[in-house]
């Protein structure tokens, strides 16, 4: 039996665990993990079809937004 971890899945559930936590209390190095652990889930859904796909979506909702302004 093999046991597979989906990381984007645990990094999301890091970050939503990490936000949900009082802000008076971080320090520094608290809040640059946080950012460092954010930008690696990124990067990490980037490459899936789930990210390409929220990354057509929001390319489309972009060039609809500049459509209407002008």
């Amino acid at each position: 039996m093999v046991l597979t971890i989906n990381l984007a899945l645990l990094l999301a559930v890091i970050v939503f665990l990490r936000l949900r936590r009082r802000t008076e209390a971080r320090s520094r190095r608290d809040e640059q993990l946080s950012v460092v652990i954010a930008i690696t889930l990124g990067l990490l859904l980037a490459s899936t079809d789930l990210g390409q796909g929220i990354l057509d979506v929001l390319s489309q909702l972009a060039e609809g937004v500049s459509r209407a302004g002008q």
